[in-house]
C-alpha cells in the first residue's frame, strides 16, 4: 500500500491565521522575564558579596545585608530599643542563605513559565535530542505545568515563612498568623489542581496507548 502522502504544513485562511499568529504577542512578555532573571541573578550576587565581605569582618557589608534582611536583635529590656547586629550571627547567615535560596528557587520559577510557556503557547523549541534538554519538557503541557508551577510556589512560600520564623521577633503575631493561614493556602490550591489533573482523561488512555 503506497503511504500517505505529506504535503506539508496546512494553510489556514486569512482570519484563522491571524488569530494563530497572534500567539506571537506573548513573545515580549516572556523576553521581559528573561530580563527580569538577569534582575535576580544581579540582585544574587550583590547579596552574596555582602554576606561573603561580612564573614571576613566588613562592617558597612553587614549593614547593608542586615538591613536587606530587616533583621534586628531583640529591644534591649531597659531602653526598649532594637539595635542592629555588630557581627555575623549564625541567624544572619542563615537569614541570608535562606534569601539567596529564595532567590534561585523563584529563578527556577521563571526559568519554567518562560521554557514551559514558550513551548506551550507559542512555538516549539525542537529540543528533542538536545543533551541539556530539561527532563520534564520532555511531556510538558498546560496542565503540568499548572502543578509544577503549584509546586514552586508551594517551596517559595516555605522559604519565606521559615525565614520569618526565624525572624519571628521582628513581626507581630498577625503576620504570623496570616502568613502560616495563606502557606496553608497555597498547599490546598496546589492539592486541589492536582487532584483535578488526575480526574481529567489522560491523552494517551483516549488515544488508546
Amino acid at each position: 500500500m503506497t503511504p500517505p502522502r505529506d504535503h506539508g504544513p496546512r494553510l489556514l485562511r486569512p482570519l484563522p491565521n491571524f488569530i494563530f499568529m497572534s500567539r506571537w504577542l506573548q513573545l515580549p512578555l516572556y523576553v521581559g522575564l528573561i530580563l527580569a532573571q538577569c534582575v535576580y541573578v544581579f540582585h544574587f550576587w550583590v547579596e552574596l558579596v555582602h554576606l561573603i565581605e561580612a564573614a571576613f569582618g566588613s562592617q558597612s557589608a553587614l549593614d547593608a545585608l542586615v538591613r536587606s534582611l530587616g533583621y534586628t536583635l531583640p529591644a534591649d529590656p531597659v531602653t526598649g530599643v532594637a539595635t542592629a547586629p555588630t557581627q555575623l550571627t549564625e541567624t544572619v547567615i542563615m537569614l541570608a542563605v535562606l534569601a539567596l535560596i529564595d532567590v534561585v528557587m523563584i529563578s527556577n520559577l521563571l526559568i519554567m513559565v518562560i521554557v514551559g510557556g514558550y513551548e506551550t503557547f507559542v512555538s516549539r523549541m525542537h529540543l528533542e535530542g538536545h543533551p541539556d534538554e530539561p527532563e520534564w519538557l520532555s511531556h510538558v503541557n498546560a496542565s503540568v505545568l499548572k502543578v509544577k508551577l503549584g509546586t514552586a510556589i508551594i517551596g517559595i512560600s516555605s522559604i519565606h515563612l521559615l525565614k520569618t520564623f526565624i525572624n519571628a521577633g521582628n513581626y507581630s503575631e498577625k503576620v504570623l498568623m496570616w502568613q502560616t493561614i495563606i502557606h496553608i493556602a497555597f498547599l490546598l490550591s496546589a492539592i486541589a489542581i492536582a487532584f483535578t489533573d488526575r480526574l481529567l482523561p489522560s491523552p494517551h488512555h483516549d488515544s488508546g496507548v
